[in-house]
C-alpha cells in the first residue's frame, strides 16, 4: 500500500489485485469465499459454508456465555477453514503468537508482500464495530487486505466496504485473553486449487452434515440436541430455584445466540438452502432445489421461535414454554425432513 494512507472502502492492493470485497452474512464463511475468490478460485459464501458441512446445533452446558450455556448453531472457529482444506484440496497455514509484538509483526511481513491475511479477533475489540455491536466473542474473523503504517485495510465480511483498523485497537482485538483466545492466529492460503470437482465434493459434504445433524450419538447435537433444548426449558420453568425468575434471562440469552452472534441459528439454515440452491445447479438435481426450499421454511421456523421468545422474555407475551418447546420440535421435524430427502443425493 502506499504511504499516503488508506480509506475506507478503497481497494487494496494483494496477491490478486485489486482485491474485492464481498459482505457476507457469517465471518469465517465469509473470509474464506473472499480469500479464494480474490485468489483466482470463485466461490460464494453459501458454497464455502456447505462445503465444509458446517450447519449444526449443539446445547453445550459445560462452556458458558455470561453465565448462560453456549447454544451453538454451526460447527465451531475454524472447522470452515479446516474442512475446506480437505474437501476441495487448499493448503493454509495458520501461526499464532505468545507475543503480540511478534504477532504484529509478522502480519506486517505478509502484507508488505502482498498477501491477504485472515484473522480471528474478538469483536469487542474493533473500534469499527458500533457500540450496541461489541461484545466480549473472540472468534470474529476478518481479512487485512494491505497497511499503510499503523492503519490497516480490513474487508470484514459484516460491513458494505472496507474499514480501517489502528495497530493498537488490532493488536487488542487479535490477543483478547478468554474463551476462544485467538493467540494472535492468523491464517493464509500456501496453495490455492485451480477448480473444484463439485460432482464429487457436494455430496461427500451432505453427507457428511447429515451424520452431524440427523445421527449425532449425543442427545444434545443435532435434531436431537433441538428437541433437547425444548425439554430443558421445560424442566427450567418448573426449578423453584429459577423459575420465572431466570426464565425471561434465558429466554433472552437464547434470541441472542440465535440472532446476534454468528449470523444465528435461522440464518445458517437460510445460508445452507442458499448452498443446496447452488449445488442443484452444478449437479442439475431437482431434488437439492426441494431441499433448498424446505431448509428455508425451516429457517422461518427458527425466526417465529425467536419472535415469540422474545415476546415472552420482554413480557409482552404469557409466559408459555410448552409452546416454545413445541416450536423447537417442529424446527426439528423440519429439519430432519430434509436429511431424509438428501439421502437422494
Amino acid at each position: 500500500m502506499s504511504d499516503a494512507g488508506l480509506t475506507e472502502g478503497a481497494t487494496g492492493e494483494s496477491a490478486a489485485s485489486p482485491f474485492c470485497h464481498m459482505q457476507s452474512a457469517h465471518c469465517e464463511s465469509g473470509v474464506m469465499a473472499a480469500m479464494l475468490s480474490n485468489h483466482g478460485l470463485p466461490l460464494s459464501e453459501p458454497m464455502a459454508f456447505g462445503l465444509a458441512n458446517a450447519l449444526s446445533f449443539a446445547y453445550i452446558p459445560l462452556i458458558k456465555l455470561s453465565g448462560m450455556p453456549l447454544i451453538a448453531y454451526r460447527m465451531p472457529p475454524r472447522w470452515i477453514i479446516k474442512k475446506l482444506q480437505r474437501r476441495i484440496g487448499l493448503r493454509m497455514r495458520f501461526q499464532t503468537f505468545s507475543d503480540p509484538a511478534k504477532g504484529m509483526e509478522r502480519l506486517d511481513q505478509l502484507l508488505d508482500q502482498g498477501r491477504l491475511v485472515g484473522l480471528q479477533t474478538s469483536v469487542y475489540w474493533l473500534p469499527y464495530f458500533p457500540d450496541e455491536m461489541r461484545f466480549h466473542f473472540n472468534a470474529h474473523n476478518l481479512l487485512v487486505v494491505g497497511r499503510a503504517g499503523d492503519q490497516y485495510q480490513i474487508s470484514d465480511p459484516v460491513f458494505e466496504q472496507t474499514v480501517i483498523c489502528h495497530r493498537k485497537d488490532l493488536q487488542k482485538a487479535r490477543f483478547a485473553k478468554g474463551a476462544l483466545a485467538a493467540k494472535g492466529m492468523l491464517y493464509f492460503p500456501e496453495h490455492v486449487p485451480e477448480s473444484i470437482d463439485y460432482a464429487k465434493v457436494i455430496p461427500s459434504a451432505i453427507r457428511a452434515n447429515a451424520k452431524i445433524m440427523a445421527r449425532a450419538p449425543l442427545p444434545i447435537i443435532g435434531a436431537r440436541g433441538i428437541r433437547y433444548l425444548g425439554k430443558n426449558l421445560r424442566k427450567v420453568a418448573a426449578d423453584p430455584r429459577k423459575g420465572q425468575r431466570y426464565l425471561p434471562l434465558y429466554l433472552s440469552h437464547i434470541v441472542r445466540m440465535q440472532e446476534e452472534i454468528g449470523t444465528g441459528g435461522a440464518g445458517f439454515r437460510f445460508i445452507y438452502a442458499a448452498f443446496l440452491n447452488e449445488a442443484a445447479n452444478h449437479l442439475e438435481q431437482n431434488l437439492l432445489q426441494e431441499a433448498s426450499a424446505q431448509m428455508t421454511a425451516a429457517g422461518d421456523e427458527w425466526r417465529r421461535f425467536a419472535l415469540i421468545a422474545s415476546k415472552m422474555a420482554r413480557g409482552r407475551a404469557p409466559m408459555d414454554v410448552d409452546e416454545l418447546a413445541g416450536i423447537l420440535n417442529a424446527c426439528a421435524d423440519a429439519e430432519l425432513a430434509v436429511w431424509e430427502l438428501l439421502k437422494g443425493i
